[in-house]
């Protein structure tokens, strides 16, 4: 989808809703304990998580709306306890608002995305050239424009930046990957500086490319969300397989379901849950294993009153296989 549409279902559809009010304590939300690459570092689970909260604690990816009144009471009226937060920007008055209504509704932000400046275009000719930090476009822009963004979560004290980084390219050998490599690394450095995590949203690129740039990069802030339908949208992977390369700094998943690809120009079909190819039973058990202690985030990308109710019917299914 164009960037356009992306950011119409992320602030207009009627799920759309904010949060961000995350203290040192629920910073555990994210954490992780397992072996590591050299030069990566995968934090160990804390003892505690905040009151009130468990791990895989389920959540909704949602836009900043105007009114953060209005949308945080739309995440606390679906009975969920956490969400991610896309924006486009952050000044001083909107995060005012913003604490103001997380304090309120007691909702806990586990990352913040942004994106732009520039066109974002969602297929397989155009994504390339147009999609995070990668293409040379729109590239000094968008790294500014995040780090002044890292900037404003420091304010909310949420733990983690998360955006899609790009096509990052699978030879380690041309210019493009190198430039990717410094690229990332300036701006992962600036978020490291504001004690953040960055969290690569999966899909992209296959998992042991992304695991190859993280170790190049060489930064021990960085981690993984886990987006389960774009591994098989865009054709890189089985969700359950990628997780034996990146799970030990899966951080956050995204709760998605979708087809692969069969037009080789436009990605796969993102459909309700449990009716793609997500075996989400595994999923869960998986990560049971890893010992994960992140949430379980729903993105669901449909507009209107069908979202809605899609998203209900997903948070009931999701909810008996975390609590069975």
């Amino acid at each position: 989808m164009n960037k356009d549409t992306r950011r119409e279902f992320l602030k207009s559809s009627t799920v759309a809703a904010l949060a961000v009010s995350l203290g040192e304590g629920a910073k555990t939300l994210l954490a992780r304990g397992s072996a590591t690459q050299p030069g990566l570092s995968a934090p160990s689970p804390e003892a505690a998580l905040p009151r009130g909260y468990k791990p895989m604690a389920l959540g909704i990816i949602v836009g900043l709306d105007p009114d953060p009144e209005a949308t945080v009471a739309k995440v606390h009226s679906l009975g969920l306890p956490t969400c991610q937060i896309d924006a486009d920007d952050l000044d001083d008055e909107r995060v005012q608002r913003l604490q103001a209504a997380l304090d309120k509704y007691g909702i806990v932000v586990t990352a913040m995305g942004t994106d732009g400046p520039g066109p974002y275009i969602y297929n397989f000719y155009d994504g390339p050239l147009t999609l995070g930090l990668i293409p040379r476009t729109y590239r000094a822009q968008r790294v500014e424009k995040l780090k002044k963004f890292s900037d404003y979560v420091k304010k909310l004290n949420v733990p983690a930046i998360r955006i899609h980084a790009g096509f990052i390219p699978e030879d380690p050998n041309t210019h493009l990957y190198r430039e990717a490599v410094e690229t990332l690394r300036d701006a992962i450095s600036h978020i490291k500086g504001n004690g953040q995590q960055f969290l690569y949203e999966t899909g992209t690129e296959t998992p042991i490319t992304l695991l190859r740039a993280m170790e190049d990069i060489g930064l021990d802030n960085q981690g993984v969300n886990l987006d389960t339908a774009n591994l098989i949208l865009y054709d890189k992977a089985n969700p359950l397989d990628a997780l034996d390369i990146l799970g030990p700094y899966v951080k956050n998943t995204h709760a998605k379901d979708g087809l692969y690809p069969t037009n080789p120009r436009d990605l796969g079909e993102e459909v309700e849950i449990p009716h793609g190819k997500v075996d989400f039973p595994k999923i869960i058990a998986r990560l049971r294993e890893l010992n994960y202690q992140g949430p379980i985030t729903i993105e669901r990308e449909i507009s209107g009153p069908e979202q809605w109710a899609s998203v209900k019917r997903e948070i009931t299914y999701l909810r008996k296989l975390i609590e069975s």
